[in-house]
């Protein structure tokens, strides 16, 4: 029987080195899937409170901050759209709206009682008003005074509306359906919606000094022999103001020519106006030379106003001129230049009674309104309604 040869040593020598790099390959991956076991299995215990390596920071932190700067975004963007959606609710200017938001705040002033009513004629509207007497004197300051005088000039023109009104609703000419009119014819009156027009968002401040003024004042007249005296009043004086038979054709003795220096700072003080010959000849109804300069004189009161005037051989007053011409004053210098006339003048008004401007001036100058009036109406007394006029009370 044939033996069967034995391996070879080098091919046993060869097997078993095959046979380890086998199992080393084996030990390798083995080591491999327990490290990647091991790996996971660290990831899913490390703890939160361990978690502050570079990775989670940035996972972390990056939606907060996101969060953040988007609701500053939005809260910014609001802000900046709630103006805009106000004006586009409410319509108008979001200044104004704002402005009347305040006025509403503002407390305001009102009227005391009246002892009685005042017809009014509105020439506007061509109607009668019935306007409790103490609103009425409110309506009047605001129109014939600028609000912006001092209080105590203010309390004066409330005292001389109110005196006027009284003294007129008991000698003044009798129409049948009203007591006044709102125009210089007797004074000048406008309601709150006019001065709210007038005024817009300085009405209620405005008014309610003025009504300051009126409610200080009230129910008090100027009288004179316990009668009511005709308180007549004007914008701006020359330096003195008029005595009443210069203007007018009756003399009252409490209306005398005084002193006021202080119409000067008046804007009101000059005037200057330029009249074709034409002009004056359509103005006065005259017939004047146009080749040659014309023939003037002039003679004056003692307040300097222009008493009489002759041009050509007509003779006009002062107060003729004034109102035919629509100057401010009857004080005024007549320069000719080539075919014109130039009347320069100086006040406002017809400066009988109380200067307004001279008003302020001396309320200025620390004078009360009982001064004031005392000031420009001569020998009289400030009493009220009640005591002078009972009768017109009761009416």
């Amino acid at each position: 029987m044939k033996k069967h040869n034995p391996v070879p040593k080098a091919w046993k020598k060869k097997k078993s080195s095959l046979k380890k790099q086998l199992m080393k390959s084996q030990q390798m991956k083995l080591k491999q899937k327990h490290t990647i076991e091991q790996t996971a299995q660290i990831r899913k215990i490390i703890p939160l409170k361990n978690r502050k390596t570079l990775y989670f920071k940035n996972r972390s932190s990056r939606p907060w901050k996101v969060q953040l700067a988007l609701s500053f975004f939005v809260l910014l963007m609001f802000i900046l759209a709630i103006p805009a959606m106000i004006v586009a609710f409410f319509g108008g200017n979001l200044e104004t709206d704002i402005a009347a938001v305040e006025r509403e705040r503002d407390t305001t002033v009102e009227i005391g009682a009246s002892p009685f009513s005042v017809a009014v004629m509105r020439s506007t509207v061509d109607t009668v008003e019935d306007i409790p007497l103490e609103t009425y004197v409110a309506g009047v300051v605001a129109s014939e005074m600028p609000a912006e005088f001092e209080l105590e000039a203010l309390k004066a023109q409330a005292l001389a509306a109110r005196t006027f009104t009284v003294n007129h609703l008991l000698h003044g000419e009798d129409a049948s359906s009203y007591d006044l009119t709102d125009t210089v014819q007797h004074q000048v009156y406008k309601n709150e919606q006019e001065l709210q027009k007038q005024w817009g968002t300085e009405y209620t401040e405005k008014m309610n000094k003025i009504k300051e003024a009126v409610n200080a004042t009230k129910g008090q007249i100027l009288t004179h022999n316990d009668a009511p005296i005709t308180a007549a009043f004007f914008s701006t004086s020359n330096g003195y103001t008029e005595n009443s038979e210069d203007y007018w054709e009756n003399e009252l003795s409490y209306l005398r020519s005084v002193e006021s220096p202080w119409d000067t700072e008046s804007p009101k003080y000059l005037g200057q106006h330029t009249f074709t010959i034409s002009q004056i000849e359509e103005a006065l109804e005259v017939e004047l030379p146009n080749d040659s300069p014309l023939f003037i004189e002039l003679e004056r009161t003692g307040s300097d106003r222009v008493s009489e005037i002759g041009i050509e051989g007509y003779t006009f007053t002062g107060r003729d001129i004034r109102e035919k011409l629509d100057l401010q004053s009857s004080d005024f210098e007549i320069k000719q230049n080539n075919g014109h006339l130039i009347f320069t003048t100086e006040g406002y008004g017809h400066g009988i009674g109380m200067s307004q401007y001279g008003a302020n001036g001396m309320a200025k100058e620390g004078k009360t309104y009982e001064e004031i009036v005392k000031y420009y109406y001569q020998d009289i007394d400030i009493t009220t309604i009640n005591e002078a006029v009972p009768a017109l009370v009761s009416r």
